[in-house]
Order: structure tokens, then sequence, then C-alpha cells
């Protein structure tokens, strides 16, 4: 967290948060939802200013209620989240890379929603993968034991008993398991759509 941040928020402890206003959606983009926005159930318009991602990404945070918020000052912004807490997308040189700019070193888990959404899990973050960057990690993919195609992705969500997949990472072969989307929230312990107590 800034400094700046940590001294405006001494200096006005009381500054009612502010929920709605703020949304990360699935592909790791930062979104502005002002009232209109947020009366049509719109996502709201993409943050491309380069300091305010930065001041964003530096002060993005979570309480202990599992709400992820974005210290601005003294104020706290909820976020309201299209997907996970982190979106990751995929780096020649770092592998994995979070929309914070951080990388995700460590993968311990991996997971498929039925929709083929992967999400991964490591060091403490719960990243959904980019869908644009979903192509790049078929290579690591393997179900029973043969190389995933796109077929054979399509036909291991759509099976009752299917065979293990692995995705390899970091010189191990990790199992993926299968996870529905609608429970990803309430699993991992976070709030998608933060709202005032």
């Amino acid at each position: 967290m800034d400094d700046s941040v940590r001294q405006a928020m001494a200096k006005w402890p009381n500054v009612p948060h502010c929920y709605g206003w703020l949304a990360l959606d699935a592909r790791g983009g930062w979104r502005m939802r002002d009232e209109a926005a947020q009366q049509a159930g719109q996502a709201g318009d993409r943050i491309a200013n380069a300091t305010l991602l930065g001041f964003i990404n530096r002060n993005y945070a979570c309480d202990d209620g599992g709400r992820w918020y974005f210290q601005n000052g003294p104020q706290r912004v909820y976020v309201d989240l299209e997907a996970t807490p982190y979106i990751a997308r995929t780096d020649p040189a770092q592998g994995f890379l979070l929309q914070t700019g951080d990388t995700l070193a460590q993968v311990d888990q991996v997971y498929m929603t039925e929709r083929g959404q992967l999400i991964l899990e490591g060091g403490g973050k719960l990243a959904q993968l980019d869908d644009r960057d979903l192509a790049q990690c078929t290579g690591a993919l393997s179900v029973g034991g043969a190389a995933a195609s796109d077929e054979r992705l399509m036909a291991w969500l759509e099976e009752s008993a299917p065979a293990p997949m692995t995705m390899q990472h970091g010189g191990r072969a990790l199992p993926v398991q299968r996870i529905d989307s609608a429970g990803l929230a309430e699993r991992f312990g976070f709030v998608l759509q933060p709202r005032g107590e």
C-alpha cells in the first residue's frame, strides 16, 4: 500500500466506504461504473490511464469478510468481481501474470469450470485465466496421458466420469479438477458484489 494512502487513512479514519463504482472484469480490466451503468447493470467504462491503473493495483486488498477493495486514500472502494479476485494472463517470460502486474509464480491447484474457464490457485491467490489465453495453455494440458486437443477438452467437460486431466507447470503435472463456476465465490471465500452493511 502506498505511504500516501496510509497517511490519508490515519488523517481521515471515518470516511464512508464506496460500493458499486469499481469493477474487475473477467479479462483483468478495471471498470469505472457511474450511477447510470450501475442502474442499467452495465460493466462500465474501462480505465485506461496508466497512472490510475498503477495506483489501483498497488492498493488492491481484501478485508476479513472476503470483500476485495481498492484503498483510495482514506476511502475504501469495494470492487465488483465478474470472475475471481485476480485475472491471469500468460507471459512468455514470467509464466502467469496477474492484472496487478504481479506474477503468479506458484500454482498449487488447477480447476476447470463447466464453461472451460481455467482457474489457478497458488501463493494465497485465486485467478481465472483470461479466456483469450486459454489456447496458450492447451499445450500444457493432457487428458488420460495424451495431449489435450480442443475436441478432447470439450468432451472432458461433458463426460460424467472423465479421464484424469493434468497441467504441466513448474516441472510438475498438476491435476485439473472440475469445479462449478457458480460455487467459486463460496468455496474460496470471496464476495462477487460487496455492498454496505
